[in-house]
C-alpha cells in the first residue's frame, strides 16, 4: 500500500494504468469490442453526459468510506467486481459482485474501462494526486500539430491536445498519448518533472508522410 501510494505521488496513478488486474480484463473485453463496433467504440456515451458521470466513483468512494467505518467491516466487498474477479472459485464471494463484473465486462464491449471511469473507489482515491504528482503528462504547443491522435489514444478520453499539462483526475499515467506511443512528433507529447521550458527543441516528425493521413484518419 506504501509503495502504491508512493509511487502515485511520484507518477500518478500507474497502478491503474500498468498493474491493475481487473483494468486489464476490461482492456482484453475492449480489444473485441474494438473489433465489433470498429470507430464507434468508446462513442456511445455523450461527451456531457460522461464528464458527470466520470464523478460518480467518488460518491462511490465517499459511501464505502462511510459504511467501512461505521460498520468497522470493508461493506464494499459484497459489490466489489475486482474481488469477484479473482475469488469466483471460492465461496466468498456475494451474487452481487458477481452481477456487477458481468454488466463491467459488458460494458467494456462497448467502451474503454468503465468500472474505472465511473465507479472505482481506489482509482478515485489515486486520481486525487494528479492535482499534485511530481511527474506528469506535457504537451508542447510549439510542435504539436493538432492531429488529434493523442486524443484518440487515450483510454480514458482525456482531451490531451487542448491541455498543456494534464492534471486530470482520471489519467491513470499509462502513456499511450505520449510520443513515444501515439504521437507523430518526437518529444512533443512528454513525460517529465516539473514544467517544459517554452523555448525548448520542436519535436520532428517522425514520418511526414504519414502526418497528413493521421489528420485525415481522425477527421
Amino acid at each position: 500500500m506504501y509503495i502504491v501510494f508512493g509511487l502515485t505521488i511520484l507518477f500518478g496513478p500507474v497502478f491503474c494504468g500498468w498493474v491493475c488486474p481487473l483494468g486489464t480484463v476490461q482492456e482484453l473485453f475492449g480489444k473485441i469490442g474494438n473489433k465489433i463496433f470498429g470507430k464507434r467504440y468508446n462513442t456511445f456515451v455523450p461527451y456531457k453526459l460522461d464528464r458527470v458521470l466520470r464523478y460518480l466513483r467518488y460518491v462511490v468512494m465517499a459511501l464505502v468510506l462511510y459504511n467501512t467505518a461505521i460498520s468497522a467491516q470493508l461493506v464494499f466487498q459484497t459489490y466489489d467486481p475486482y474481488y469477484a474477479l479473482f475469488n469466483m472459485f471460492t465461496s466468498d464471494v456475494a451474487i452481487t459482485a458477481y452481477l456487477i463484473l458481468a454488466v463491467v465486462l459488458v460494458l467494456s464491449l462497448v467502451m474503454e474501462r468503465p468500472f474505472c471511469k465511473y465507479a472505482c473507489p481506489y482509482g478515485a482515491l489515486l486520481g486525487i494526486f494528479n492535482l499534485f504528482r511530481i511527474f506528469r503528462i506535457y504537451r508542447k504547443k510549439e510542435s504539436c500539430i493538432d492531429c488529434g491522435r493523442c486524443d484518440k489514444s487515450c483510454p480514458m478520453n482525456i482531451k490531451v491536445s487542448g491541455k498543456t499539462a494534464i492534471r486530470n483526475h482520471q489519467c491513470i499515467s499509462c502513456l499511450k498519448c505520449s510520443s513515444e506511443l501515439a504521437c507523430p512528433r518526437e518529444d512533443t507529447v512528454i513525460f517529465v518533472a516539473g514544467p517544459v521550458k517554452r523555448d525548448s527543441v520542436a519535436g520532428t516528425v517522425k514520418d511526414d508522410s504519414a502526418v497528413g493521413e493521421v489528420r485525415g484518419e481522425l477527421k
